[in-house]
């Protein structure tokens, strides 16, 4: 086995430049209790783009948008608020092959094909929200050809479905199911879901449904005869004027959003009394209007979510070996060409996810 691989490395914040193409990195070696992979392929998500242009900044109210932006703390420019350490190897979707055992590993992993848990936790810690970092943020990731990851969190999946389309699940679904069992859906809901064409959306929409949720979903029109395939119940236009005119009769029970923005208000302002209003991302935009009024006189339930449960992967894991999570590939691209792939992720024209090959 080679010393070196590629590897598509992050030199510091700021825009596509900041990326480097390295045809000899050292390749990784498995510590104690880690695990050596062979990726096969690595799905995009927001996070990577949010990292890379420092959008998790305090001094940043705009938009997710893919560029560099101009006034950034670097003392906060991550998703848990601390300095990110350069160079640095993003990519939180590997899919591969296990090739390598460090000292302690479990032998059983020796060839499989595995997803990796994004979240660094501490496995021997019954403490749900504390982890040590984010896979591709605090430690190097899969966009090279060759990871390391603790072997307590890579996951074993025995399925017909390729590597790519593999790698479009581990962060959009564990997010999303993050996201519904933080605010308790069940067949008794009706769950309105914006954005419902991205990874994340596309994954809130079977994931409600394979709890029995009635799905209501919101994208552009473009989009809607690829979401049809993951069979909503309902799919309006994106941010209709008047949504409540357009939701007609229904009681929404849940709205499960990524999306924020100024469209944010009419969100809220359509959930039952009662009704629980769950987030885990503000691609249009972190800064809302938020009338308390409505909170308390509905009596309304807010739920962030960003940590998941260590169950939640091998239970994805479980749904797909089971047949009942759809892929959603959107691109394949190679790797050395990953700022072409985030360009086109950024630009929200696909529906699902985009991912890279090594």
């Amino acid at each position: 086995m080679s010393t070196t691989m590629k590897a598509m490395v992050l030199t510091g914040h700021g825009g596509l430049d900041r990326y480097e193409w390295h045809a000899d990195w050292p390749r990784p070696e498995p510590g104690p209790g880690e695990v050596l992979i062979k990726v096969g392929a690595c799905g995009l998500n927001n996070t990577d783009v949010n990292t890379r242009s420092g959008w998790y900044s305090k001094t940043v109210s705009a938009a997710t948008t893919g560029d560099a932006y101009d006034q950034v703390d670097t003392a906060d420019p991550t998703w848990g608020g601390a300095p990110l350490v350069f160079p640095r190897i993003q990519g939180a979707d590997p899919v591969g092959k296990v090739v390598g055992l460090g000292a302690g590993a479990d032998p059983a992993l020796m060839g499989c094909r595995v997803l990796v848990d994004g979240w660094l936790r501490y496995h021997d810690q019954d403490h749900r929200f504390a982890v040590r970092g984010y896979f591709g943020s605090e430690c190097d990731g899969g966009y090279a050809e060759y990871t390391v990851a603790d072997h307590r969190g890579v996951i074993p999946v025995d399925s017909d479905l390729s590597d790519a389309e593999l790698a479009t699940f581990q962060c959009s679904s564990t997010t999303a199911e993050g996201m519904l069992s933080r605010a308790r859906v069940d067949a008794g809901d009706t769950v309105l879901v914006p954005g419902a064409s991205g990874g994340v959306g596309s994954a809130l929409v079977q994931l409600a449904r394979l709890r029995g949720a009635r799905v209501i979903a919101l994208a552009s029109e473009a989009k809607h005869d690829a979401l049809a395939a993951l069979s909503p119940d309902r799919i309006l236009p994106r941010g209709p004027a008047d949504l409540r005119a357009a939701l007609g009769d229904e009681k929404i029970t849940v709205v499960a959003d990524v999306v924020g923005g100024n469209y944010w208000p009419n969100l809220i302002d359509i959930l039952e009394r009662g009704g629980r209003y769950t987030c885990s991302g503000a691609i249009a935009g972190p800064m809302v209007n938020f009338d308390l009024r409505t909170f308390y006189l509905r009596d309304l339930t807010f739920t962030g979510s960003t940590v998941t449960a260590a169950h939640v992967l091998p239970d994805v894991a479980r749904y797909i070996e089971a047949g009942q999570l759809q892929p959603m590939l959107a691109a394949v691209y190679p790797l050395r060409d990953l700022p072409a792939a985030q360009t086109a992720f950024v630009d929200k024209r696909h529906t699902g996810n985009i991912v890279v090959l090594p």
